[in-house]
């Protein structure tokens, strides 16, 4: 907990009030505390905390300095050394923006994920988290942040499928602004728990259907979707703004990813990208 009583990361409710203003409201931690995935890696890996701030604060080559700094980690397969290589791989399929590059270095991967898998954490593939969901790619995250920040500077933006927190965590170092939707309750407890010992203080998680998206802090300058379905939600494409952007997986058992920029009040443009594997999406909580 900090010195005014916050805790991360920020739910939904702490912004917006009943009205659906949008607010700012400290929260209070609760009386107990689980132990967390995040926290029970880095005891297991020697990794200490930093406080992270937003990426548009410091310049691109200062963000992997924010960054939760391993001291002597036990295993080679989760140090700096490591997770600089999984960047370099990264850059090399083709991702040339240097502020999502630096953010996709800035953030211990290893520390989302559960800590028997934590020496698979960098290389380049899906993860499972549980509840048949995984943590994306590290070359999927970086790809659909890129696409999505082309469109120019990231106020605020939304994530469909918060998951275990590692693109939510990515995307607070590129956009000042980042709210989440999960609809598993046990992950969104998860993320919770992950994000928390990191201090990131841009990032409002909430618990619900993501097809619903968020319209009491809509609209939003770019929309990343973590699951599959055979078309994008209507809801979120209203929840765009003009020149806003929304990336995500589109398919069955077959995948692309579509790109959709809304040109003006009742117009869309898309454009399909690339081949991908993504969890199917679901209406509804659990």
């Amino acid at each position: 907990m900090n010195k005014d009583g916050k805790r991360f990361p920020l739910s939904l409710s702490s912004v917006v009030d009943r009205a659906g203003k949008a607010t700012v409201r400290p929260t209070h931690a609760p009386k107990t505390a689980t132990q967390q995935t995040a926290m029970q890696n880095a005891l297991t890996h020697g990794t200490t905390k930093k406080q992270f701030t937003t990426a548009q604060a410091v310049p691109p080559t200062k963000i992997a300095q924010q960054k939760i700094t391993p001291n002597q980690p036990s295993s080679p397969l989760v140090s700096d050394a490591v997770r600089r290589a999984m960047v370099a791989r990264v850059a090399q399929q083709g991702v040339k923006d240097q502020l999502v590059l630096s953010a996709l270095e800035a953030i211990p991967r290893h520390l989302f994920v559960q800590s028997g898998l934590a020496s698979q954490a960098y290389i380049d593939a899906a993860l499972p988290i549980g509840h048949h969901q995984t943590i994306s790619q590290p070359y999927i995250v970086a790809r659909m942040t890129e696409i999505m920040r082309d469109g120019g500077n990231l106020n605020r933006v939304l994530e469909i499928g918060t998951g275990c927190g590692y693109q939510a965590a990515v995307l607070s170092l590129v956009a000042k602004e980042v709210f989440s939707i999960e609809r598993i309750k046990a992950l969104h407890e998860l993320a919770k728990n992950n994000l928390r010992p990191m201090r990131i203080a841009n990032i409002r998680l909430h618990y619900g259907d993501g097809m619903l998206g968020l319209p009491q802090v809509a609209p939003f300058d770019g929309i990343i979707m973590a699951a599959a379905g055979m078309e994008v939600p209507k809801a979120l494409l209203e929840q765009l703004t003009i020149g806003g952007r929304l990336i995500a997986p589109v398919g069955g058992a077959s995948q692309v990813l579509q790109l959709i920029q809304r040109t003006a009040k009742n117009e869309w443009k898309s454009s399909v990208l690339e081949r991908c594997h993504f969890v199917p999406l679901h209406q509804g909580v659990i």
